[in-house]
C-alpha cells in the first residue's frame, strides 16, 4: 500500500519524541512570541479582534492573552495570533519564507487545562508544529507561488500539533492537515494589491484557528482530500518527508530586531552600522541606493505610509525613521512615526534596485547592500545575514532585551520580571505560572475609569 504524503507525516507526528534541544528551542520562541504579543496587545487590529471574540467564536474557557477574557481554543487562537503578528515583531524561518511562531504558539496554548499539556508536552507540540509548517512551505517552489504569505499553511501546522497533543491516531491528524490546507485562507489579492498596508496582512490568525478547528472535526469523522500534498506540481515530496527527526527546524528559527518586514532588516542593519561608522548625520545624506532582491519590490515601499502597516512593508520609511531615530524606533514602529516629515523626507530619497547575485541567495538568504551619498564622498556596506539569521543569532539574552525593551512602559515592573521567569519554569515543565500571566488582565480596559487594577498573578 501507497501512503500518501500527508498519510506519512501523520504517522511521523503520533509517534514523534521531541528531543530536549528542540524544546528549548521552542522556550525561545515562546518568549519571543511573548515580546510581540505585549507589544501589539494595543494596536487598533487587535483591539477589533478582542471586541467581536465572543460574538464571533463564542465563551469558552482559553485565555484571550493579558485581557482577562475568554473565548474558545478558536476563538483565542484567533485573537492572541492577530495580537502576535500585528506589529511584524513575530520570528520567522528562512526555510519557509515565513512566519511559524505567531500561529502554532497561540494555537498550543489555547489548548491550557487540557488534563495532558504539561510544559514540556508543550514544547514538544510547538516543536512539532513548526516542523510540518515549515517543511510544508519549504516544499513549494517559492521563487515562483504567487505569495508566500504565512496564513496559507500554518494552519496546518497547527492542526498536526493539536493533533499530537490531544492524541489523534494517524489518520485523524492527516485528515487535519489536509482539511486545513483545503481551507486555509486564500490570500489572493496579495501579488497584485496596491494596498498591502491592510489588517490582514499574511492571514496568520486565520490559518491559526482554522488549524484548531480542522483538529476537532477530524476527531469527529470530518475528512479531507487526504492526497493534497501529493501533486509533483505543488510540492516537492523529498522536501516534505526527508530527513523528518534527524534534526529539528525550529533550531534554525530567526528572530527580529526591528518591528517590519524580515526583507527589509538587512538594509536597516547596513544604515545603521554605516550612520555609526562614518558619523554621519541624517542632514548629510543626499541619496540612499539600495541593492535588494526582487520580492522586496513588490512590498508597497511606500515613501509616507498611511498606517503601520503599511510602515512596517515599507523598505525606504523603515530606513527613513532608522535614520531619524535610531533602531529603538523600530522596536516597535509607532504611529506617532507615521507623522515624522524627517523620515518621510529621507524616505524620499531613497532608491531600490535588484541586484542579480542577491537575486540568486532568495530566498534561503534575504541579503541587501546600502550605499549612503553625502557631500563628502559616498559609504557602502553590505549585509548578507542580518541580525537575527541563524548565522547572526539573537542569543537568550538578546530576546530577553528585546522583551524588556517592549515591556518598559506597556506592563508593570512584576510583569517585566514574570515572564522570563515563567519562560524559566515552562523549560522545567511547569507551565502553571506562565498559564497565569496569559490569563491576568494586564491592560486597562476602555471602561477603566482608573487605573488598571491587575488580577493577582501566580508567583
Amino acid at each position: 500500500m501507497t501512503y500518501t504524503a500527508a498519510e506519512l507525516l501523520a504517522e511521523w507526528v503520533s509517534a514523534s519524541k521531541v528531543p530536549e534541544e528542540a524544546r528549548i528551542s521552542a522556550a525561545k520562541c515562546v518568549l519571543d512570541l511573548m515580546t510581540a504579543a505585549i507589544a501589539g496587545y494595543e494596536t487598533p487590529n487587535a483591539g477589533a479582534v478582542r471586541r467581536i471574540a465572543n460574538a464571533t467564536w463564542g465563551h469558552g474557557s482559553a485565555a484571550m492573552w493579558f485581557s482577562g477574557e475568554r473565548s474558545t481554543a478558536a476563538g483565542a487562537t484567533f485573537v492572541n495570533a492577530a495580537c502576535a503578528c500585528s506589529l511584524d515583531l513575530d520570528d520567522g524561518h528562512r526555510a519557509a519564507s515565513g512566519h511559524p511562531g505567531a500561529a502554532i504558539i497561540p494555537g498550543v496554548l489555547s489548548l491550557l487545562g487540557s488534563p495532558s499539556l504539561d510544559g514540556q508536552r508543550a514544547l514538544a507540540a510547538i516543536a512539532i508544529g513548526y516542523e510540518i509548517g515549515v517543511r510544508m512551505s519549504a516544499a513549494r517552489d517559492l521563487r515562483n507561488v504567487p505569495t508566500v504569505n504565512s496564513g496559507l499553511w500554518s494552519g496546518q501546522a497547527v492542526a498536526a500539533a493539536a493533533g499530537w497533543l490531544r492524541g489523534l491516531p494517524r489518520s485523524q491528524i492527516a485528515h487535519a492537515i489536509s482539511i486545513a490546507g483545503t481551507t486555509a485562507p486564500s490570500q489572493s489579492a496579495t501579488p497584485y494589491t496596491r494596498f498591502r498596508g491592510n489588517s490582514v496582512k499574511e492571514g496568520i490568525p486565520w490559518g491559526a484557528a482554522n488549524g484548531i478547528l480542522t483538529a476537532d472535526l477530524a476527531r469527529q469523522g470530518f475528512t479531507g482530500p487526504i492526497d493534497i500534498l501529493d501533486s509533483s506540481e505543488r510540492y516537492d515530496r523529498a522536501r516534505l518527508l526527508d530527513g523528518l527527526g534527524t534534526s529539528w527546524l525550529i533550531n534554525s528559527t530567526y528572530f527580529k530586531p526591528y518591528s517590519c518586514c524580515r526583507w527589509i532588516h538587512a538594509p536597516i542593519d547596513a544604515l545603521l552600522t554605516l550612520l555609526k561608522d562614518h558619523d554621519i548625520s541624517p542632514e548629510a545624506i543626499i541619496d540612499i541606493d539600495v541593492e535588494t532582491f526582487g520580492r522586496s519590490l513588490t512590498l508597497s515601499n511606500e515613501v509616507a505610509p498611511g498606517t503601520l502597516e503599511g510602515a512596517q512593508y515599507s523598505l525606504p520609511f523603515c530606513l527613513g525613521v532608522a535614520a531619524i531615530s535610531g533602531a529603538s524606533a523600530l522596536l516597535p514602529l509607532s504611529s506617532e512615526s507615521l507623522t515624522d516629515q524627517r523620515a518621510v523626507e529621507i524616505a524620499g530619497r531613497v532608491r531600490m534596485t535588484v541586484n542579480p547575485e542577491f537575486e540568486r541567495m532568495f530566498p534561503a538568504a534575504v541579503p541587501g547592500r546600502v550605499r549612503i551619498t553625502t557631500a563628502s564622498g559616498a559609504f557602502e556596506r553590505t549585509v548578507l545575514a542580518p541580525k537575527g539569521e541563524p548565522t547572526n543569532p539573537m542569543s537568550w539574552e538578546d530576546i530577553g532585551l528585546k522583551f524588556q525593551a517592549i515591556a518598559a512602559g506597556r506592563v508593570d515592573a512584576h510583569v517585566a520580571a514574570g515572564i522570563p521567569r515563567a519562560i524559566g519554569a515552562l523549560r522545567r515543565g511547569d507551565i502553571a505560572p506562565l498559564q497565569a500571566m496569559l490569563e491576568a488582565r494586564l491592560f486597562a480596559s476602555p471602561n477603566d475609569a482608573s487605573p488598571v487594577e491587575r488580577l493577582k498573578i501566580a508567583q
